[in-house]
């Protein structure tokens, strides 16, 4: 099932043409991966204190397909593409009115305390499952 996160343009997100800035989509999707996490019920800050786990971005290809400008209403969607040992396989997209402005497919990795690559703890696993 996909998650679905609102984002508002400000004034900040916008460079000199009016339009959003290349890069805040990528704090728009980051923001959205943080509230798909918590919306799973994992408490990302419980993860890295008791089992030394945290992910990192390991890849983002991203397409910016149309401009978002000032005080437009996106929402980010994020889709579970795919579970790995120790990775974790999403599409996102950014939409305006149902028109897709930018598409994403980002793979994060589970990481532990000494950067090295961990598996994704089971009890994340299952949260992950289809239901």
């Amino acid at each position: 099932m996909a998650h679905l996160f609102d984002v508002r343009v400000y004034y900040e997100d916008t460079d000199l043409a009016g339009i959003v800035y290349y890069a805040n989509y990528l704090k728009f999707i980051e923001r959205a991966r943080t509230e798909w996490v918590r919306s799973l019920g994992v408490d990302q800050s419980a993860l890295k204190r008791d089992e030394g786990i945290v992910f990192a971005v390991r890849r983002v290809e991203a397409d910016y397909l149309r401009p978002a400008r000032f005080d437009d209403a996106l929402v980010v969607t994020t889709a579970l593409v795919e579970v790995g040992g120790a990775r974790i396989v999403l599409d996102q997209t950014v939409e305006r009115d149902g028109e897709r402005l930018f598409a994403a497919r980002v793979v994060l990795v589970c990481l532990s305390d000494a950067g090295a690559a961990a598996r994704v703890p089971a009890a994340l696993r299952g949260k992950l499952a289809p239901r």
